[in-house]
């Protein structure tokens, strides 16, 4: 296992996408969600996936460039077609669209079809958490998730992600997928040849298996109701975008790395400011976090909210550097050897 100094690791990572032509300003947004994922240790969601966007940036998967126009349908709803780009550059200026129409209104919808994998959703709730709003992202993709009591999958891992503002600390986030694990996490596990918890996945033909290599559908987190929550995720994203349903959404990995995945967002700003005060909020916040903190505990560990430990393993890995194990940094010297100059 490697660890890899983090604005160095951007910097290559940046060089490479502009060397195949994307914009300075997605170049930038892309590399800022895998690098501070990364950090916050969700390494299902960060700088592991920098290789296939590579590979899809290559086969012109993605577009590299693009020109975005919003279409407003009153003060306080938007929607916008991606047309192909990255879905972390899409979800960022529609947040952003969101929070400019929530300070006006009270609240922001924006409803994205036509585009990528967005990375983490936490990257999106967060611009509105900094802004003093409530922030939520949704998006579907591919079917993985087997529909309740079925063999076969139907919804994706349609993640759900809530963050507001707390005083004093970076904002609170559940970042989640309706999934038990996300599908990045197995592959994880498969690089790494490790087993799976039982109950996460199901083989070929439904059966539960703890063999990353026989892994083909996950599970919804708390059975039905999970696949329930999935399910409204699928509603909010693909049905007020008029894209497609889960299931007929193309594979990130296995399918023609040119056919268009047509995935489809939810992002949602909330302006606390006009309900309470930004300042009253935020000391709410932390103290529902601090009476929850000092709870008593039913063992060793600490007693945690949402995004506790993500916030402690970003101090670490700031000042360590990111983990990340030989096989997959072999992928980035495929790349680039530049990566080289990244190892701490």
């Amino acid at each position: 296992m490697l660890l890899v100094n983090a604005e160095r690791f951007q910097g290559v990572m940046r060089d490479c996408m502009l060397s195949k032509g994307t914009n300075g300003d997605v170049a930038d947004t892309v590399t800022t969600s895998l690098i501070k994922t990364s950090l916050k240790g969700v390494d299902s969601h960060g700088i592991s996936l920098f290789p296939h966007y590579y590979v899809e940036l290559s086969a012109g998967r993605i577009s590299k460039n693009p020109q975005f126009e919003f279409d407003q349908k009153s003060a306080s709803a938007a929607s916008l077609d991606a047309e192909n780009a990255f879905g972390h550059f899409a979800g960022e200026q529609a947040m952003i669209k969101a929070t400019t129409m929530a300070k006006d209104t009270g609240v922001g919808i924006v409803s994205v079809k036509n585009s990528t994998h967005f990375g983490a959703a936490w990257y999106f709730t967060d611009i509105a958490a900094n802004r003093g709003m409530i922030g939520l992202a949704l998006t579907n993709t591919e079917a993985l998730v087997n529909a309740y009591n079925s063999k076969e999958a139907y919804f994706g891992t349609n993640p759900f992600c809530f963050s507001a503002p707390i005083k004093n600390e970076e904002p609170f986030c559940l970042d989640m997928a309706t999934s038990t694990v996300p599908w990045n996490k197995i592959k994880n596990y498969r690089r790494q040849n490790l087993p799976l918890d039982l109950g996460w996945a199901y083989d070929v033909n439904g059966n539960t298996t703890v063999n990353p290599h026989d892994a083909r559908s996950l599970s919804a987190v708390g059975g039905y109701k999970g696949f329930g929550l999935g399910m409204v995720v699928e509603i909010l994203c693909s049905g007020l975008a008029a894209g497609p349903i889960s299931r007929d959404i193309a594979p990130l990995y296995d399918l023609s790395i040119k056919e268009d995945r047509k995935i489809s967002h939810f992002f949602m700003a909330l302006d606390i400011s006009k309900f309470v005060s930004l300042e009253w909020f935020k000391a709410y916040m932390l103290n529902m976090a601090t009476q929850i903190r000092t709870l008593p505990k039913s063992g060793q560990d600490n007693v945690v909210i949402a995004g506790d430990k993500e916030k402690e393993t970003f101090k670490i890995r700031q000042a360590t550097g990111i983990p990340i194990d030989d096989s997959k940094f072999n992928e980035f010297l495929q790349i680039s050897r530049k990566f080289e100059e990244t190892v701490v």
